[in-house]
């Protein structure tokens, strides 16, 4: 499945700096960031459901902002944001 994982987490506390940065390293795990919050995930069934455990261990949900969009049809895209094959090679 593809998924859209977006976030605003408060950084106003120490905890929600290191919330931040714990919410940024999940996601990196699972998929590609394509803007600063703004996350493109291709994953199993099994995956998503382990992303999204951990995100929402992670985040408090009275001072951050979760979202996670299931893209179903294409997407277009303009300007510095490179498209992204998920079955194309990963070169680190």
């Amino acid at each position: 499945m593809d998924i859209l994982v977006t976030y605003d987490v408060s950084t106003e506390s120490k905890r929600g700096r290191r919330r931040l940065r714990h919410v940024a390293i999940v996601c990196c795990a699972f998929g590609l960031r394509v803007q600063k919050s703004v996350f493109e995930c291709s994953l199993t069934d099994m995956q998503f459901e382990e992303m999204r455990f951990k995100l929402l261990d992670i985040i408090n949900e009275k001072e951050d902002s979760l979202r996670i969009y299931h893209i179903r049809g294409d997407v277009e895209e303009f300007g510095l944001s490179p498209g992204v094959d998920f079955d194309a090679p990963l070169i680190v």
